[in-house]
């Protein structure tokens, strides 16, 4: 198991957000998280990067307990995350965003052939390496964003909402290149409300009420769920 987390507990000064929350994710699955607005997938995100505390529960990465580590180390361990709303510097390059993410030790080293992949997976961004980041379109920004995080060479990417402020062409494309980023054998979690593209391409999902799971299964099972059809997909 490359990620396993048990009983997570998230609260927000006297509000409990995330309450006891179990999942794991294997070494080379595409698992996604989602629920409502308010239900406590960004918070989980985020605790699991070290950007927000946890209460209470264990959550290990690769054997090890990762609870509660400072963002920089979860990073050194191997994981990275595409934040909701790309988080560019914008005034910066292309070029330099992208290298942004080549920071932690071993990607450092390799940075060059990084690159390289990340310019074959996007090569709109070859034409574009010396624009300012804040110059290029909402997909285009997507695309940088997204190597970035795959400049630090991750064992685990996780994107939090990719498809947001995206054309329905480029939401297509979006996920298209998620399955890419798996294919190169990064294990992937996203927390999307795009609900059904998210399942067509993830290996399993859990869906989340109220801060608890409340299912779980392959992303084929939860696309033809009855509960998922009628609260997520209008059906």
């Amino acid at each position: 198991m490359l990620l396993n987390v048990e009983n997570l507990v998230v609260s927000y000064g006297a509000v409990e957000i995330v309450r006891g929350v179990d999942f794991n994710v294997s070494q080379g699955e595409v698992v996604t998280v989602l629920g409502a607005n308010g239900a406590g997938k960004t918070t989980i995100l985020k605790a699991l990067c070290g950007l927000i505390p946890s209460c209470a529960g264990s959550v290990t990465f690769e054997g090890q307990e990762i609870a509660n580590l400072s963002a920089h180390k979860i990073v050194e361990k191997g994981i990275s995350m595409v934040p909701e709303g790309r988080q560019l510097f914008p005034h910066l390059s292309v070029k330099d965003n992208l290298m942004l993410g080549a920071y932690r030790a071993g990607a450092r080293e390799s940075w060059f052939e990084q690159y390289q992949d990340v310019l074959r997976l996007f090569p709109r961004l070859r034409e574009r390496l010396d624009q300012q980041a804040g110059s290029l379109s909402g997909g285009e920004q997507q695309m940088v964003a997204i190597g970035r995080g795959l400049m630090s060479r991750p064992k685990l990417l996780i994107f939090d909402e990719p498809s947001l402020g995206l054309s329905p062409l480029l939401v297509d494309q979006m996920f298209g290149v998620i399955q890419d980023v798996a294919k190169q054998g990064v294990t992937v979690i996203i927390v999307e409300q795009n609900v059904f593209h998210t399942l067509k391409i993830a290996d399993r999902g859990y869906i989340l009420e109220n801060g608890t799971v409340a299912l779980s299964g392959t992303g084929e099972a939860l696309l033809i769920d009855p509960k998922v059809k009628k609260a997520y997909l209008g059906h």
